[in-house]
């Protein structure tokens, strides 16, 4: 586990979390940050992505507001990290870029994936319908349904809780029929439910969510 310098095609030059499997499995993801930065939740979340086998990295995308952002989960600190993450463009998909670059060149492209949450969750979206992963899931992400419009380049999946108290029923449809072929799963559980350090954490839909990710990369990076 290591911090190495990427540069994106823009010249900007970010930090990323990266985590070498111990028994590689030959595919990579790329882990994408919530509002909080490539805190102690995404790290934890990296590494386990590389006991599974998977080269993992997680680019710093707020490093493009000011590099080193990390976060807790307090009401305070969550109001900060939805100041950072409205002066954080669309630009840092150069950054996710940056990232899948970097991991394809340890497995080649069509072995690398996208997992983002929160913040993360709308730019794995994003990342499916502009760059080019071979595969992307999406947890929870907020503006998903508002970019429901643009069709994704490869396999998506997406989560999402059912107490959710940001992302609704009206998002859920929205994505629905505009993608049918995307497989969107509702857990009873709240927005966040996969950090166990938010108030929604809930374990078994955490469990469930993962065990389908895991299932879907290892089909669709080839």
């Amino acid at each position: 586990m290591a911090m190495i310098a990427l540069q994106a095609s823009d010249g900007h030059q970010l930090s990323a979390y990266v985590a070498e499997p111990p028994n590689p499995n030959g595919k990579a993801v790329v882990i994408i940050q919530e509002i909080f930065g490539v805190n102690k939740h995404i790290r934890g979340v990296t590494d386990g992505y590389a006991r599974d086998g998977y080269l993992a990295i997680a680019p710093a995308l707020f490093d493009r507001v000011r590099p080193g952002i990390e976060m807790g989960y307090s009401d305070p600190e969550k109001q900060e990290g939805m100041r950072y993450a409205k002066q954080v463009s669309t630009d840092s998909l150069k950054d996710v870029e940056a990232a899948i670059a970097y991991a394809a060149g340890k497995v080649g492209a069509k072995r690398v994936g996208v997992v983002g949450f929160c913040f993360g969750g709308t730019f794995a979206w994003l990342a499916a319908t502009r760059l080019n992963p071979a595969a992307a899931v999406g947890y929870y992400g907020g503006r998903i349904a508002e970019n429901a419009n643009e069709t994704p380049r490869c396999p998506v999946m997406l989560h999402f809780g059912k107490l959710d108290k940001h992302i609704g029923p009206e998002e859920w449809d929205k994505i629905r029929k505009a993608h049918p072929e995307v497989p969107l799963f509702l857990y009873d559980a709240g927005h966040g439910f996969n950090c166990e350090l938010r108030p929604d954490y809930e374990p078994q839909s955490a469990k469930l969510a993962r065990k389908r990710t895991l299932e879907f990369l290892q089909k669709h990076l080839a």
